[in-house]
């Protein structure tokens, strides 16, 4: 069951005049979150905004001697919730529920594990590459942005011992153009009978690529969607995600039964995007 908690900041690193990492002291939450699941927060004090807000949790925070102390959330401010989490300060305090949603599933060697992500799409890939790293599962990271200004967190995953791929739209770093181009010559270079789990996470349009490329190389894959949410317990249904079941399709709650998904479940067209 998830759990509701009052939250203090406990750090807030900005990346960028976009980016930031909030660290939020919430170590019941922590300790049970798995790869891939997300909180909804909002400030604890006042009404604005009224819902709270999704975001997957990045990163289990630790101290000094390893004891676990809470969760960072990776953010993008680009509307007023986003804005208010960016220029959080240390003391704040924000209401936290989760963990909430299913979570992504680490395979073990010898299959390997190549997580795609655009953008924020990072942010359910720091936990699930440590949780590879456990396994001694060998990884690799296939990061895209617009630009090099949209990249954080590299040697976070090397450290880890992720190979990197890294491209960006418009070439400031790695090689230029969509991720998903280095991703399919890797598949096209790979031996048939490797095992590769792909794990993706990022705009709509990237992610049905992947699910497309998978499909193609006989890859299983499987994807975080990124629908609005309003209440993250399933009461409101604005999260609903046609799915694949059995000779016909139907909507479910991305809350409940995602936000990970068998991306040979998901209805792309009904998804939208390009």
């Amino acid at each position: 069951m998830p759990i509701d908690v009052v939250a203090e900041v406990l750090a807030n690193a900005r990346l960028s005049p976009d980016y930031n990492v909030v660290t939020l002291g919430a170590p019941d939450i922590a300790r049970l979150a798995k790869p891939g699941q997300f909180v909804m927060i909002r400030p604890a004090i006042g009404l604005d905004p009224l819902l709270r807000r999704p975001f997957s949790i990045f990163e289990i925070a630790r101290d000094g001697q390893g004891t676990t102390t809470g969760v960072t959330l990776l953010n993008k401010h680009v509307g007023f919730a986003t804005t208010l989490l960016y220029d959080a300060q240390v003391g704040d305090r924000w209401s936290v529920l989760g963990p909430l949603g299913q979570p992504f599933v680490p395979v073990d060697p010898p299959s390997e594990a190549w997580m795609i992500a655009g953008g924020v799409g990072l942010a359910p890939f720091a936990t699930l590459a440590e949780a590879l790293a456990g396994r001694k599962t060998p990884m690799t990271l296939f990061y895209g942005g617009r630009s090099a200004r949209d990249l954080y967190y590299e040697s976070f995953f090397q450290d880890l011992g992720a190979r990197l791929v890294v491209s960006t739209d418009d070439g400031s770093r790695g090689e230029a153009g969509r991720v998903t181009g280095p991703l399919e010559r890797a598949l096209g270079t790979a031996p048939p009978d490797q095992p590769i789990t792909l794990y993706a996470c990022g705009p709509t349009p990237m992610m049905r690529r992947v699910a497309a490329l998978g499909a193609e190389t006989g890859r299983p894959v499987f994807v975080s969607l990124e629908p609005v949410m309003g209440c993250g317990m399933g009461g409101c249904y604005s999260c609903v995600v046609r799915v694949r079941r059995g000779a016909g399709s139907h909507y479910v709650r991305s809350c409940l039964e995602g936000p990970v998904f068998d991306a040979t479940t998901v209805v792309w067209q009904a998804l939208g995007g390009h």
